[in-house]
């Protein structure tokens, strides 16, 4: 079983499932968390016992922290067999240590992404930051606070938290959110009133909020609690800063130099002083430009996800329906991929624009309800049905299925080429309601292409040939899909589209790992890897690379050694076996579930792989639906469940004809009927 631990707040622990484990009192979640601050080292049994007691210990103190430790390994381990060896809480020495995976502690976990970050750019800085903080649940070590032995610990990991926090307001400036970032300073300069880079923050986001008399106010707020708390004055960085806020320094704007920047600097002065403040053309005016921003990829697409949010939400809070559907609905950037970036604001999304549809008045004009539609479908993304994979299958939601329907009718009746191109985007966005709809999803992208190019939409143009790349790749027409990944890449050169250039070059290392030898396929994959460092598409980028090799190397039965605690991980340039295991370093990111049960199966876990096949739930239809019902049903056939080979033999039926995963355009399991005649065979024996 799998085992986390968590000290971000009470001392815990959960099984593979996230289920919490019996960890009894309170003596025995002060020797768990005792452990857990050695860091895998051990703690001698005499340390233990003053620790636990100090001078004065318990004439049986001995004999008590020996029953602590066998409580604990009853809970952590409760399938080891009789008088096996714990594998997890060790006797070694003089003394105990906690072994669990690098991976398995929370705090852990944060300090790494922490120090990811500050590597990062600043939109995959402020997320992977804000996952990590996500990972608090209250004060380090909550539990054992009082503690001499936890005290230093908690004191590190609290600093660091603090260090987080304030490393994350500093991405989203960069990011231009500077007002997402104000209300989390403010609430942290309330709780740490010393600590003068956060109100430097505090103050250059209220600044760049368009709030200097805030800004100001935050300073002489400073001063006052610095004064009060520590007994001293600003710092020269704050002071210096509130000297650049009073003559409105150039510096605490920035951005792009050279005639460009003027040119746009007088264009939107023009604009504040023509358009009254607050007016609602501002926030249609904001989500054009977020449209625009949101092809740039990097900082801009995540700053234009953030600002489109806003933009949104004001729009509502206007009470004009028309007004939101046009702020919603003027977003129409093409979308490729089936995984959302941010779920949660896009769900978000999706109900506005469902209240939206609900309050529009009856002679409000059909393409505002089009685009409210097309919304709903293009937002909509790679549903999972509910249950697990061993039950009966499942349909997934209807309801952007039948958003994409009626925006595709309005367009085509109110003949707008613009709206029919954005709700075709909706259509394939729907196009997963079962395996094998590549050729339907080829019919649609050739609609979007000869549409876009009749009306000068280059966006959708490049859309277009995307679709039509991923299809013919899952038919197996590298020559087709060849002519539309150059049709892509040439529209993306002379328009400017830097984000085509990830999805052309992970079609090549998929085409690479098709007829080339698999260390050759797998360092295409590298390289192909390296275009989304930056790219602002976690939703595209977690999970993929390892997901990838795992395909590749299954294909040609040369399967990891050793799959460690979260999978295998890809083997460096250096390393002369395929798949050298640093299970610390793998990211499975949302694939895990379906990735699990073949992991453990390859490491001779075939109980465990059962259990995980059983309660996995069925793979979302999008673009890897194929991919990953063909990793359970190769999981299956190891542990012989033949409840899930019939159900996924039923699933992939319709898909014989395709290569599986590869109308994703990035990756493949091999043709599908290979898959479908093992299961075949498999089924048929007694």
């Amino acid at each position: 079983m799998e085992v986390e631990f968590g000290v971000l707040g009470p001392v815990a622990a959960w099984d593979g499932a996230g289920g919490a484990l019996p960890l009894k009192g309170p003596r025995h979640r002060a020797v768990l968390a005792r452990l857990l601050v050695a860091r895998r080292r051990v703690v001698p049994v005499p340390r233990l016992v003053a620790d636990l007691w100090g001078t004065r210990p318990p004439g049986d103190a001995v004999s008590a922290v020996r029953t602590f430790v066998a409580a604990l390994r009853r809970a952590l381990e409760p399938d080891r067999p009789p008088r096996a060896p714990s594998r997890l809480l060790v006797t070694e020495g003089p003394g105990y240590a906690l072994r669990p995976a690098p991976g398995a502690v929370d705090a852990w976990r944060f300090e790494r992404a922490v120090e990811a970050a500050e590597e990062l750019p600043p939109a995959r800085a402020a997320a992977r930051l804000a996952a990590a903080l996500d990972l608090w649940r209250g004060p380090a070590y909550a539990d054992v606070a009082e503690e001499p032995w936890a005290r230093g610990e908690r004191s590190r990991l609290a600093e660091l938290r603090l260090g987080a926090v304030e490393s994350r307001a500093a991405a989203r400036l960069a990011l231009g959110a500077a007002a997402e970032a104000v209300p989390d300073l403010e609430a942290h300069v309330t709780e740490h009133p010393w600590r003068e880079d956060a109100w430097r923050l505090l103050v250059l986001a209220l600044y760049r909020s368009g709030r200097q008399a805030d800004a100001l106010s935050a300073v002489r707020r400073a001063r006052r609690l610095l004064g009060e708390h520590l007994g001293v004055d600003p710092g020269p960085r704050l002071r210096a800063l509130e000297a650049d806020v009073l003559r409105h320094a150039d510096h605490l704007d920035p951005g792009p130099g050279g005639p460009a920047a003027q040119v746009w600097a007088e264009a939107a002065a023009a604009y504040e002083r023509a358009v009254p403040a607050r007016a609602r053309a501002h926030l249609e005016s904001t989500a054009g430009l977020m449209r625009e921003l949101a092809v740039t990829g990097g900082s801009g697409l995540e700053a234009a996800r953030l600002h489109r949010t806003a933009a949104v939400a004001a729009a509502e809070r206007t009470g004009d329906p028309e007004l939101t559907a046009r702020v919603i609905g003027v977003h129409d950037v093409p979308a490729i991929w089936t995984r959302g970036d941010d779920p949660a604001r896009a769900g978000q999304l999706v109900r506005t624009a469902e209240r939206t549809l609900r309050r529009l008045p009856p002679d409000a004009p059909d393409a505002a309800r089009a685009r409210l539609l097309a919304t709903i479908a293009v937002e909509t993304r790679g549903p999972s049905p509910a249950g697990t994979v061993g039950g009966p299958a499942g349909p997934a939601p209807a309801r952007a299925r039948q958003a994409a329907r009626q925006a595709e009718a309005l367009a085509r009746r109110l003949d707008d080429a613009s709206l029919l191109a954005f709700a075709l985007n909706g259509v394939f966005m729907q196009s997963f309601g079962r395996a094998g709809l590549a050729a339907r999803r080829d019919a649609v992208g050739a609609e979007i292409v000869a549409l876009s190019s009749r009306n000068g939409l280059p966006s959708y143009e490049v859309l277009g040939h995307l679709v039509r790349l991923q299809a013919h790749c899952a038919l197996g027409d590298l020559a087709g899909a060849d002519r539309h990944a150059a049709a892509a890449d040439g529209l993306a050169e002379r328009h400017e589209r830097p984000l085509v250039r990830v999805f052309t070059t992970w079609y090549r290392a998929l085409r690479t790992s098709l007829t080339a030898p698999p260390r050759t396929a797998e360092a295409a994959y590298r390289e192909a890897a390296a275009t989304l460092d930056g790219a602002g598409m976690p939703g595209l980028e977690r999970g993929l690379l390892p997901l990838a090799l795992l395909c590749l190397h299954e294909r040609h039965g040369a399967p990891f050694p050793d799959c460690g605690r979260t999978g295998p991980h890809p083997a460096g340039p250096e390393s002369d076996a395929p798949g050298t295991t640093a299970p610390e370093a793998v990211d499975w990111g949302p694939y895990e579930p379906w990735v699990r049960p073949l992991l453990l199966v390859r490491r001779g876990r075939a109980e465990e792989a059962g259990r995980a096949l059983r309660v996995a739930p069925p793979p979302p239809h999008d673009l890897l639906y194929e991919a990953l019902w063909c990793l359970l049903a190769r999981a299956a056939l190891l542990v012989g469940d033949r409840a899930v080979m019939r159900h996924a033999r039923t699933v992939l039926e319709p898909a014989r004809p395709e290569l599986a995963g590869a109308g994703s355009g990035l990756l493949t399991l091999g043709p599908v009927s290979e898959h479908l005649d093992a299961l075949t065979a498999a089924l048929e024996r007694p």
